[in-house]
């Protein structure tokens, strides 16, 4: 296990945020499950939402613009973080300018401001890979001295090299980040489960980072995330809990399942409020039911992530969670990939 991280993200507006932390990315509109009902039901803490596309809806950015906070917008007081747009980069040109989009959040009153970072997946060499990291950089740079109220996030690239990763998050400390994003790293754990290589980037990440929040962007599987916590991460975001639910997932500690059958074929029973209200049957087949469900179980499972560590004991969490997952899936990476990193 890595050494421990400071449990207490501090926001500019002087409000404490416990750790671990899941961010729901929250979208007005379209969100499967409403704002209203989040606040309700669940434990959150902060939200995480699309800046560009509250920057490219015209009546939404001119009401920002005039003064209305991020906060009021969505009406939650808590943490709000916002991203740039570079996930929608990496599908299309966005003709955007760093420098504007990031003044762009931090004039709205985001909490954590998220520079135009490029995104490097899996299958670029080398060559891209390094130029995408340097022009991150870049604009981290660029965009350090625009950030006036929120706290601008430092993102790590590097693609699949574990050199250009540690260059990149000593790159990162030079320029005195104050919280820390491993960028472009959930595309190398999203089949079957293969932890190796993300447990290698996070833990020597947090090695030459120290208590500085570390976020994975886009992390929000129930089964991976005490394993991504235990390698030295502890925020998280991602939409998971609604695209698994458009697909038909239900989420559980151990493993996504599909359909009423394979869940009643396991010794597992969900006590979460949406499940306690309904059958199976009826959950499964309404995607705003299987989507509060999904997000119920992420944030037990950071909730248990919290417990185990203040009692020393999640390593043993790890051991139990691996042998209920290989029990359910015998043909998950899960087991080889953790211990060929962790032993």
């Amino acid at each position: 296990m890595t050494a421990k991280p400071a449990n207490i993200l501090h926001l500019n507006n002087g409000k404490e945020i416990p750790l671990p932390l899941f961010l729901p990315v929250f979208q007005p509109e379209t969100n499967l499950v409403s704002m209203e009902e989040i606040k309700e039901k669940y434990p959150v803490k902060g939200f995480i939402m699309n800046g560009f596309f509250m920057y490219k809806q015209k009546e939404v950015k001119e009401k920002l613009l005039a003064g209305l906070d991020v906060h009021d917008y969505v009406d939650f007081q808590g943490m709000v973080m916002t991203d740039s747009g570079a996930f929608q980069g990496l599908k299309r040109p966005l003709y955007l300018d760093n420098k504007k989009i990031v003044a762009f959040q931090d004039q709205i009153g985001a909490d954590i401001v998220s520079p135009l970072d490029l995104i490097t997946p899996p299958g670029d060499n080398r060559t891209n890979a390094k130029g995408k990291m340097d022009a991150t950089h870049k604009r981290i740079k660029q965009a350090l001295p625009l950030v006036k109220n929120g706290i601008l996030a430092g993102v790590q690239q590097g693609g699949k090299f574990l050199d250009l990763r540690r260059e990149s998050m000593h790159a990162l400390m030079e320029m005195q980040v104050k919280y820390v994003a491993i960028g472009s790293l959930v595309p190398f754990f999203n089949k079957n489960h293969n932890l190796e290589f993300v447990s290698k980037v996070i833990a020597e990440a947090r090695s030459i980072c120290g208590e500085l929040p570390m976020h994975v962007y886009g992390a929000g599987d129930p089964l991976e995330l005490p394993f991504l916590a235990a390698a030295g991460a502890n925020i998280f975001d991602s939409s998971s809990y609604g695209h698994y639910a458009a697909g038909g997932w239900y989420m559980t500690p151990y493993g996504s399942l599909t359909g009423p059958e394979l869940l009643q074929s396991t010794d597992w029973k969900c006590n979460c409020h949406v499940c306690r209200e309904n059958e199976p049957e009826q959950v499964f087949s309404s995607q705003g039911l299987l989507a509060a469900h999904n997000l119920a179980s992420i944030f037990e499972t950071l909730e248990t992530i919290r417990m185990q560590q203040e009692a020393n004991s999640l390593e043993n969490h790890l051991a139990d969670l691996i042998t209920k997952h290989m029990t359910w899936f015998p043909e998950s990476d899960l087991q080889q990939s953790w211990e060929a990193w962790y032993g």
